[in-house]
């Protein structure tokens, strides 16, 4: 069996949903096992870009706001969205600066992940955001945000605790996390 070969079989497939962020397409397949079925796949227009700005104090800066979605207050990392012909760096760079007002002098790229790979295509890639400068924040007219600056180890904790529940945040945390234990990242 090859393990790279794909066990789906499109039979039609129909876009039913298009907005300037996301297509939604719903598919007629023949899955795996050769039974008739329907799969919807969301598929967004650019990539998620996240930072995590980590000052020489090894405080981080959080962004607090309300999420239509989940109907719920979220605390995460600057997070935002690079076109797809974007480089995602220089997206990082205007969403930094956007919600936090931060410029980073140095920049590390954490990871790239799949969000929600079953039902979704969403890229998102996270960089960590050092030697920073405060300048003034210019949030969008959709992002009524809360900036809070906190020890790492207490938005670690905050994560632990459920207090941090988006996926982007939680990943770059543990990585930052890892890195700190084994000693990549100096404080």
């Amino acid at each position: 069996m090859n393990i790279h070969k794909n066990p789906w079989e499109i039979l039609d497939q129909q876009m039913v949903y298009e907005n300037p962020w996301i297509q939604v397409t719903e598919f007629q397949v023949l899955n795996p096992s050769g039974g008739r079925g329907i799969y919807g796949k969301v598929h967004f227009k650019g990539i998620a870009v996240g930072v995590i700005p980590l000052d020489d104090e090894f405080n981080i800066y959080l962004v607090g706001q309300y999420r239509f979605p989940l109907q719920k207050y979220s605390w995460e990392i600057p997070e935002g969205a690079a076109q797809m012909e974007e480089d995602p760096l220089q997206a990082a760079k205007r969403e930094l600066i956007e919600e936090t007002g931060l410029v980073a002098n140095e920049w590390t790229q954490l990871l790239s992940m799949h969000l929600s790979n079953s039902v979704t295509d969403e890229l998102a890639v996270v960089f960590l955001a050092r030697r920073l400068e405060q300048h003034n924040a210019m949030p969008e007219e959709t992002e009524l945000l809360t900036i809070k600056k906190i020890p790492f180890e207490q938005a670690y904790e905050m994560l632990e605790s459920g207090g941090i529940s988006d996926s982007i945040s939680v990943a770059a945390i543990q990585q930052v996390q890892l890195m700190l234990l084994e000693g990549r990242i100096k404080k």
